[in-house]
């Protein structure tokens, strides 16, 4: 019977071994509702925070995303990948790097002559622009289901022409 449990054994082991090989070096950062502060030490990966802000002292590998906070990147820090805020701003301090692009969406880009970005800097700061991008996807699935009632409605009473 053993020779029965040894194809689990190895595929069990195999299993375990890629989830490690698959995890990186750089773990990923998630937070709700409490500020995320990232010291000269640390370098995660990606960072997400949903009702809360980012400080950041050090390195970050990856992206950084906030809905309704700030970004805050401080003195001679790095961001690797890039900065996207929905309903919030984004400050770049002197001597900062961010090699991708930033997006502030319902916010504003306050950058420092010193900062470094290696992407593009888009923002609108309306707060009106998020919520028109959140209802966006609701009014278009709304108007579908609309059209299909509408349709099915046509089809089971098909309007008579007047004699």
């Amino acid at each position: 019977m053993w020779f029965r449990t040894i194809p689990l054994i190895v595929l069990s082991l195999t299993i375990t071994a890629s989830a490690y090989a698959f995890a990186g070096p750089n773990p990923e950062r998630f937070q709700l509702n409490h500020d995320i502060r990232i010291g000269p030490d640390d370098n995660p990966g990606d960072v997400t925070c949903i009702n809360c802000s980012v400080y950041v002292r050090g390195h970050v590998a990856g992206d950084i995303f906030t809905l309704n906070g700030n970004i805050v990147v401080e003195p001679e820090a790095q961001i690797g990948g890039d900065l996207a805020t929905l309903g919030g701003d984004v400050r770049l301090e002197s001597g900062t790097q961010v090699g991708g692009d930033i997006a502030a969406i319902g916010g504003a880009v306050h950058r420092n002559g010193a900062a470094t970005v290696g992407g593009d800097v888009t923002a609108m700061g309306n707060r009106s622009w998020a919520v028109v991008i959140l209802l966006l996807p609701f009014l278009v699935l709304a108007g579908f289901g609309a059209l299909i009632v509408w349709l099915v409605q046509r089809v089971r009473h098909p309007a008579t022409a007047p004699a």
